[in-house]
């Protein structure tokens, strides 16, 4: 296993046992891990400062929330100069459907993770807020089946 030379194997046993328990505490990472309670702090507030950990949230699920259709949409701009970037980056940024999106390689732009109630919110984003969008060329969407793996940030 390679490890960056920034982080050693204790601070991997930190980041695994993090991202799995998020609220565990640090006497308990401290067992876990098989350092005392103060290096460990001591460990966890570099990661932090040093943007390997950026932050602590709640692993919500969508499903329960009522939002059980993904639907991935690529898009394609018209122009990929920074200001069409820019100006399709911000608007996205205010729709709440949208949870995730990624600038591509390749030949689309965007990679869009849209979460909706169903296929009826999923065409009225479309229609009425995406499609509308200035610069747009073309856009593509793709249904998933099922999610066959899910993970949280690759460790060492």
């Amino acid at each position: 296993m390679v490890i960056s030379a920034k982080i050693d194997e204790f601070d991997v046993r930190i980041l695994r046992a993090l991202q799995r328990d998020g609220r565990i505490s640090i006497n308990e990472l401290s067992d876990r891990v098989g350092l005392s309670p103060t290096p460990i702090s001591r460990r966890v507030r570099n990661l932090e400062k040093s943007g390997i950990i950026n932050g602590y949230s709640a692993i919500i699920d969508e499903a329960a929330l009522g939002y059980d259709v993904s639907v991935f949409v690529s898009v394609q701009l018209d122009k990929q100069v920074d200001e069409a970037l820019a100006r399709f980056e911000a608007a996205i940024s205010e729709f709440p459907e949208v949870v995730e999106c990624w600038l591509m390689t390749g030949n689309r732009d965007y990679m869009l993770r849209i979460a909706t109630t169903g296929l009826k919110e999923f065409e009225q984003f479309l229609v009425g807020k995406l499609t509308k969008l200035h610069g747009v060329a073309s856009i593509e969407s793709s249904i998933p089946l099922r999610r066959v793996k899910a993970g949280m940030a690759r460790i060492p």
